[in-house]
């Protein structure tokens, strides 16, 4: 009776209301710049910092590729299935034949192409991929690839003696995918999904080069890659991943975290220009794979989104690694004058490097790279092919995880909590301190008002960022039979406002304060008078006083710069209530009492997550938490590992576990393991949402 009564006080406490409007964040706003500073600096002072041989450098570089390649959703690799290529035109120009052809990367996946080769062939030829970037070419709704933006690269190669292959991307192809998922799509699933199309494009092109080493003009060996902008970016995806790239000329195509999460390049890019960055890597790290083969690094002076210092720093630190090879002669950086464009000061450089590495010759540049051709004439499809899966790759391009098996019993059932703890944190909360900061808790306020005691402690989750744990209880309460967390959300900080205004309102102040309510805060006192409870309150980085700008735009690259340094915001408020968790049991007479979570919606996941990892929760108390990981909340890697379903379960082995919502047949799976386990009725319990 005891249980019941306190779980409907838990449900009805805090009334619904809606968030006051024009909420200042200049606390916030501070604080997350800060944190993104120290974070960046932390990861680019570590980058390559403990390679000081050759021997540790290859010690440990085919290591580093088998992470990028799991970053890019590409280990293990895709199976190689028949390429299955069809040319579906030729044109003859003067010095050069080209061939409108596609291929399937992986079946249903399309890759439309144009190949050109000069029209006489002695011999075998160079060949070189040219990956474009972001440069629509679309007429009357009908999309003819940016291929044919980037045409006059491809006629300058085979005009001068190379065969060479221009590839469409996913989004800008004939076949018209998606780049934008986070950027525009709110496709925060991606994360969990261990899924980014930089790792189509690099697949694209690892398939392009089997293409190339098909031909028979084509000498297999004498393989080179450039493009520009995106383009830049995937040069930096197929060199770093494939040895049978002889050469590299990424233009416009990277810089280092400090310029894209610092200075906020990231809002310039869309999200095929960034690996899911599980193992926490600056950039360099992929330039460093490319060496000891020829690469130029390319630039203007005044690229917006790729900064010339960024540009720089990361060429000075892989031109270290070419020297411990002794190929410094292999590496160089290019600068000419000019903003984020497609020059031909960038093409001339471009061109001499490749001749050089690839044929062995330093002659002048004679031929300038010209559009020859009109966009109709390089089309490859007349009607797109049915069984495309372009379209919705993302679905399907990284597989999720197989649901746990159901454990035989407990014993079974322990085994795979602790295994999947151990996954979790290497390969979605990596991005956890390493080492536990001091919490240094600072009393806030301590005061008494409707015998209600209410006081507030200021703490360390992680360095900079600071948080506000809340306390309120009856009066003169010493010790107290039960202590409640709740961990809230935007929402749910506006009723704690709203429900203790009319005692507290002088300690609330510095918040932006909604209207009182005072139906809530009297039911309040009467739970406080009827039983000795502890009602703790916290909200974790981004929600009530540390909230940021709440422009939708700035949420979005906020919640990007995350992703880019190998975390994400919700996976960082895991911690944070973790570090609330261990906070609240340093309060004198609170360290040892019974102690339940409760929280809401996606927040109702993240408080899930946290009690994994911190021993001794009584119960959780999650009201409309998400059926799936698609819903949120979202981690890195997540869907790799387990579903919510399969986390409930886990959870509940230790804590006893209630659900509030309507669907509740998509909580068959901890059903079950209650069945298979033994579980007594109290342990796992599915009830429907309160009523309002």
């Amino acid at each position: 009776m005891r249980t019941a009564y306190l779980t409907l006080i838990l449900c009805v406490l805090l009334p619904q209301s809606s968030p006051a409007q024009g909420t200042a964040t200049s606390r916030g706003d501070a604080m997350i710049a800060k944190y993104f500073e120290r974070e960046t600096n932390e990861l680019s002072d570590t980058c390559l910092a403990d390679v000081e041989s050759l021997e540790q450098w290859q010690t440990q570089r085919e290591r580093y590729r088998r992470e990028l390649l799991e970053m890019l959703g590409l280990q293990p690799l895709p199976e190689k299935t028949a390429l299955q290529v069809e040319i579906t035109g030729t044109q003859e120009q003067d010095e050069f034949i080209v061939e409108n052809l596609h291929f399937q990367s992986r079946p249903g996946l399309y890759v439309t192409a144009n190949l050109y080769r000069p029209k006489v062939v002695r011999g075998k030829l160079p060949a070189v991929l040219y990956v474009c970037g972001h440069g629509a070419v679309k007429r009357n709704g009908v999309s003819f690839g940016n291929k044919v933006h980037y045409h006059h690269h491809g006629c300058w190669f085979a005009r001068n003696g190379y065969l060479c292959l221009v590839i469409d991307t996913l989004q800008l192809g004939e076949i018209e995918g998606i780049h934008h998922g986070t950027y525009r799509y709110n496709r925060w699933w991606w994360l969990n999904r261990s899924y980014t199309p930089a790792g189509v494009e690099a697949w694209n092109c690892v398939r392009a080069i089997d293409y190339l080493q098909s031909r028979p003009e084509v000498d297999g060996e004498r393989i080179g890659v450039t493009g520009r902008s995106g383009g830049g970016a995937y040069s930096w995806w197929i060199a770093a991943i494939d040895d049978r790239i002889k050469c590299a000329v990424p233009v416009a195509g990277i810089t280092d975290l400090q310029n894209h999460v610092v200075d906020g390049t990231v809002e310039g890019h869309c999200d095929c220009m960034f690996m899911v960055n599980t193992f926490r890597w600056d950039y360099t790290k992929v330039a460093a794979l490319v060496a000891p083969r020829p690469l130029l690094i390319s630039n203007t002076d005044s690229d917006r989104i790729f900064p010339l210092d960024g540009v720089y720093r990361t060429f000075k630190q892989v031109r270290d690694i070419y020297g411990l090879y002794n190929a410094s002669d292999k590496v160089a950086l290019n600068i000419t004058a000019g903003s984020h464009k497609d020059t031909q000061e960038l093409r001339v450089h471009a061109f001499r490097w490749l001749n050089f590495h690839l044929k062995g010759d330093d002659s002048l540049i004679t031929k300038t790279a010209e559009k020859h051709l009109e966009a109709e004439t390089l089309r490859v499809f007349d009607r797109l092919p049915e069984d495309e899966n372009n379209t919705q790759i993302d679905e399907t391009f990284v597989a999720t995880a197989n649901r746990l098996p159901l454990p035989q019993n407990a014993q079974e059932l322990e085994g795979q909590r602790n295994t999947i703890k151990r996954t979790l944190q290497e390969k979605c909360f990596r991005g956890w301190p390493q080492e536990t900061t001091h919490l240094d808790a600072k009393l806030a306020f301590d005061s008494t008002a409707d015998n209600i005691r209410m006081r507030a402690f200021d703490f360390t989750s992680q360095t900079g960022i600071r948080l506000r744990l809340y306390l309120a209880e009856r009066a003169n309460l010493t010790k107290p039979d039960l202590v409640v967390l709740n961990v809230m959300d935007q929402t749910e900080w506006q009723r704690f406002l709203a429900t203790y205004r009319p005692a507290f309102e002088r300690e609330l102040q510095q918040e932006t304060l909604p209207a009182a309510d005072g139906e809530s805060f009297e039911r309040t006192t009467k739970m406080f008078r009827a039983f000795k409870w502890t009602m703790a309150y916290v909200a974790p980085r981004g929600v009530g006083p540390t909230q940021w700008n709440t422009d939708q735009r700035n949420q979005i690259q906020i919640r990007r710069r995350f992703h880019l340094l190998g975390q994400t915001l919700q996976g960082m408020q895991t911690y944070d209530v973790r570090r609330a968790i261990q906070m609240l049991r340093t309060v004198e007479g609170r360290e040892t009492q019974p102690l339940w979570l409760q929280s809401h919606r996606q927040m109702a996941g993240v408080t899930l997550y946290a009690s994994l990892f911190e021993p001794q929760i009584k119960r959780l108390d999650l009201h409309a938490l998400p059926a799936t990981h698609r819903d949120g909340p979202f981690f890195l890697n997540i869907r790799r590992v387990v579903d919510l379903p399969e986390t409930v379960a886990l959870a509940a082995h230790k804590s006893q576990l209630v659900l509030y919502g309507d669907h509740q047949e998509a909580w068959e799976y901890p059903q079950q393991v209650a069945r298979q386990v033994g579980w007594p009725n109290q342990q796992f319990q599915l009830r429907k949402p309160p009523a309002p």
